[in-house]
């Protein structure tokens, strides 16, 4: 079994060094997916992940693995047909449909010169519902430990400190499995590895 780890924006590969080496010490070989939201477009980074995607599954079962808008990339590469599909894909705090966050900040210069045209696609709504739902079992992870209350973007509602939970449903009515972590560290959840370890193991 191989693990395609695809990181989320902002970050770099090295994020999701600890979840892999975690990974590889359950018998799970990984391959770690790098881009740059800064310098590259959305069509380049799907072609090239379709093509990691390609290479890395010719021999080996896979699960894919995103955190925030690698989960977005997952979905956009899995448009792309393949000689075999994904056993499962699991996204970890994945931005599901326009969120306030996406919306609050895009217009800031900063936002949009470090995150570049995909920073900007994540508040665009026609994009975001263009998305395809991957059609293999798919278990998405949302942090619920951001801050709530008055002061709070989300009032009440649980969130990551980046998204809410509830932005995080592929669908309506959709299982999400909480953890009590923020947005950044969700990866390094022992919930998390162990249901990804669980789940890619099933026959």
């Amino acid at each position: 079994m191989r693990a395609i780890l695809v990181h989320g924006m902002g970050r770099t590969a090295a994020s999701l060094l600890w979840l892999a080496a975690r990974l590889c010490r359950r018998g799970i070989k990984v391959s770690l997916f790098s881009y740059s939201a800064t310098f590259g477009t959305l069509d380049d980074t799907v072609r090239r992940l379709s093509d990691f995607i390609q290479k890395w599954s010719e021999d080996d079962d896979f699960i894919l693995v995103g955190h925030s808008l690698g989960c977005v990339l997952i979905r956009s590469a899995l448009l792309v047909p393949y000689e075999r599909a994904p056993r499962a894909c699991f996204f970890l705090a994945p931005p599901s449909k326009v969120s306030r966050a996406a919306k609050a900040f895009r217009e800031f210069p900063l936002y949009r010169a470090w995150n570049g045209e995909m920073g900007q696609l994540l508040s665009d709504a026609a994009f975001m519902e263009s998305l395809p739902v991957p059609k293999v079992p798919t278990r998405v992870y949302a942090g619920n430990k951001g801050p709530q209350g008055t002061h709070s973007p989300f009032g009440l509602e649980p969130n990551d400190g980046i998204l809410a939970v509830s932005e995080t449903a592929l669908y309506e009515g959709q299982p999400i499995i909480e953890i009590p972590t923020i947005h950044t560290f969700i990866m390094n959840s022992q919930r998390v590895l162990d249901d990804i370890v669980e789940a890619a193991n099933m026959r």
